[in-house]
């Protein structure tokens, strides 16, 4: 008689992916414990941005830990010093963070970021992977994920600078709009590819980056964490 399930029978591939997860999430638990220890130990003189930045290391990795109402409140105090000291990069990270929470503000926290990642010139990764969230998160046919996909596409195109880096994030950003392409509309071919995007207006950002604001409005609705004339009053008009 073989047993439903027996440890000694997993191949090496398996048992090899199971012990890497056991010595993350070992990691991870011990990453805790020292945050936490550092933040109750901070030295005289600690900035708040310094502070902020281990709170937000700590709610990430709590989150990582599926521990989300825990990582929560490290992340959000994190993120509300950022936005007072007008750390955007760190801001939109953070959101990020509480995002993948789930908590109940999650899809506030994620119109936010967005918000913050467009309008700001930050790592184009940050901003890509918070959009990535929308088209993971909407239905097929959701013209939003559509809109997130080519923002995705023109940000990293705009933003990142030449290198490997560049090409990673840029392959990344199409495959996210031929998916979004692919789950939409059924486009397998070039021809359909471009014909979709004319369709939709995906090549011209004055009218796509206005749609995205339309998606970030339904995901924020009112609960605003921040000034957000005010914030666009401050930018430097060149």
């Amino acid at each position: 008689m073989v047993d439903f399930f027996d440890p000694n029978k997993l191949d090496d591939t398996a048992a090899d992916s199971v012990q890497k997860q056991l010595g993350e999430k070992a990691h991870l638990e011990g990453l805790v414990v020292e945050l936490n220890e550092q933040i109750a130990n901070l030295p005289e003189g600690t900035t708040d941005l310094q502070r902020a930045e281990l709170h937000l290391e700590l709610g990430r990795a709590l989150q990582i830990l599926e521990r989300g109402k825990e990582a929560w409140p490290h992340a959000h105090s994190a993120l509300m010093e950022f936005l007072n000291n007008e750390a955007w990069e760190q801001a939109a990270d953070a959101c990020d963070v509480l995002y993948q929470t789930g908590e109940d503000q999650a899809l506030q926290a994620l119109g936010q970021g967005i918000w913050l990642g467009v309008t700001f010139p930050i790592d184009p990764e940050i901003t890509v992977h918070l959009l990535s969230h929308v088209i993971d998160d909407t239905p097929d046919d959701s013209d939003g994920a559509a809109v997130a996909a080519a923002t995705a596409c023109f940000l990293a195109d705009l933003r990142a600078t030449e290198g490997p880096e560049r090409e990673r994030l840029m392959f990344f950003a199409q495959q996210l709009l031929g998916k979004v392409a692919r789950r939409h509309s059924q486009v397998e071919t070039q021809e359909q590819f471009d014909f979709w995007i004319e369709r939709l207006e995906l090549n011209d950002p004055d009218k796509f980056l206005v749609r995205l604001r339309n998606v970030v409005d339904v995901l924020v609705q009112t609960d605003w964490w921040f000034d957000r004339e005010a914030v666009q009053a401050s930018i430097p008009a060149n």
